[in-house]
């Protein structure tokens, strides 16, 4: 009489776009009672480089931003550029995105200001951003091609913010590391199709 031994194996489920809405409504909620009740309270659980205790903000940066205004600008590309992402990755989308924000929050701890903070969910847009152009670049499938086109001129002039500018409160250091983060990625999965 042979035992075997049965594992139950779960396939993860197809992700509908309604994930990306329910993303969008969990920061704005977030950001609503950190302004209306808790007067940005939650904005110093963002990322502070180089201290033990701000390695919590990684997983919290996309979450928390500095006012309503900030969300808002962050609101359309996460859409935009997320739903493409979530159509390039299927079912590896919120592996990718948790990997993007790791990087770009680690990148981050590491080579910005002692004394600074960072917020917004703008390094895992960067990344959406560096993935998209990069798989563009080296698949060469004309969708892809196609795509990267589009985003470029839609969305180009984001490359500027990976510039260092003292003059603004941006921390363009999230956004560089979220786009090379996005950039890593999109190397690594380059030949994947979405499950």
């Amino acid at each position: 009489m042979a035992n075997h031994l049965q594992t139950s194996y779960r396939p993860v489920p197809k992700l509908s776009p309604m994930i990306l809405l329910e993303l969008v409504l969990a920061a704005w909620i977030i950001e609503a009672i950190d302004q209306l009740l808790l007067g940005g309270f939650l904005d110093q659980f963002g990322v502070r480089p180089r201290s033990l205790m701000g390695l919590i903000g990684i997983p919290l940066m996309p979450f928390l931003h500095g006012n309503f205004s900030h969300l808002l600008s962050n609101t359309l590309p996460f859409l935009v550029l997320g739903y493409i992402m979530l159509k390039a990755e299927g079912r590896r989308f919120l592996y990718s995105s948790v990997y993007l924000i790791f990087l770009s929050g680690l990148g981050t701890w590491l080579i910005s200001p002692t004394n600074s903070v960072h917020i917004g969910a703008s390094g895992l847009i960067y990344g959406y951003f560096g993935y998209i152009l990069t798989r563009a670049w080296l698949d060469r499938h004309p969708l892809w091609m196609l795509t990267g086109i589009i985003v470029i001129i839609f969305y180009g002039g984001m490359i500027y913010g990976v510039l260092p500018n003292q003059s603004l409160q941006v921390s363009w250091q999230g956004h560089l590391c979220g786009l090379i983060a996005g950039i890593a990625l999109g190397r690594r999965h380059r030949h994947f199709r979405p499950e």
